[in-house]
């Protein structure tokens, strides 16, 4: 797949993405798992499991808009396109202002400030601590310099310690969050906002504010924060 990318150079390209999202830009860097495309504002980093197509944009309009990049990418690979991964963007971007997206058609604006076997520990102003299941993020946006979300100050956005022990595995975690009140999924449906009642195998039981019980498949959580 990387030698079928390189025959795309100083082509502007569409991808679709699974959740029926797009990009267009230019792609200007590849790894085993993902590219890099700028869409003349923004350094977009997509991994290849959500790529549905690729083709070449024949929309002048499109054309018209994507400009040169005006700075290197702030995460790149170091030696060799080998070296650039999802594990590898995700470690170089801890503590950086990103926006990623996950689901439910809300990009996050925040920080990654764990990253863990299977998920990674994400801060938000807007909805605090959240752990991410890594197989479901669609795509990272580093945050140019002089950027801060929201235009709140370093002070407001500063790494705040997470003060409980993290586990390996987004299973164990969940595991370990039984009778407390979360959100699954940015509250995507009703049912995925409860306390966790219990846990078994794959299959998570949450029970809603009308104490009903609903049994969810872990791997299609996406994201989880506590009330």
């Amino acid at each position: 797949m990387n030698t079928t990318f390189q025959d795309f150079d100083n082509e502007i390209v569409k991808l679709d993405l699974s959740g029926k999202n797009h990009h267009v830009g230019n792609i200007v860097e590849f790894g085993n798992d993902l590219i890099v495309l700028f869409n003349g504002t923004d350094y977009i980093y997509i991994p290849f499991e959500h790529i549905l197509n690729l083709s070449i944009a024949i929309d002048k309009d499109h054309k018209d808009a994507i400009s040169e990049p005006l700075e290197s990418p702030s995460i790149a690979s170091k030696a060799n396109k080998n070296d650039l991964t999802l594990t590898n963007v995700l470690t170089q971007a801890q503590g950086m202002f990103v926006e990623i997206y996950v689901t439910n058609n809300q990009p996050l604006h925040g920080y990654i400030s764990h990253i863990m076997e299977d998920y990674f520990v994400f801060h938000s102003p807007i909805y605090k601590t959240m752990i991410i299941a890594t197989k479901h993020l669609k795509w990272l946006i580093p945050y140019s310099h002089n950027q801060r979300p929201f235009g709140l100050t370093d002070h407001n956005l500063s790494v705040k310690p997470f003060t409980k022990p993290l586990l390996k595995t987004i299973k164990e975690q969940v595991e370990k969050m039984q009778n407390e009140l979360v959100v699954f999924n940015l509250g995507e449906k009703l049912h995925h906002v409860g306390k966790i009642k219990n846990f078994n195998g794959l299959v998570v039981e949450i029970e809603t504010a009308r104490n009903v019980s609903v049994f969810l498949n872990l791997l299609h959580i996406k994201t989880i924060h506590r009330v």
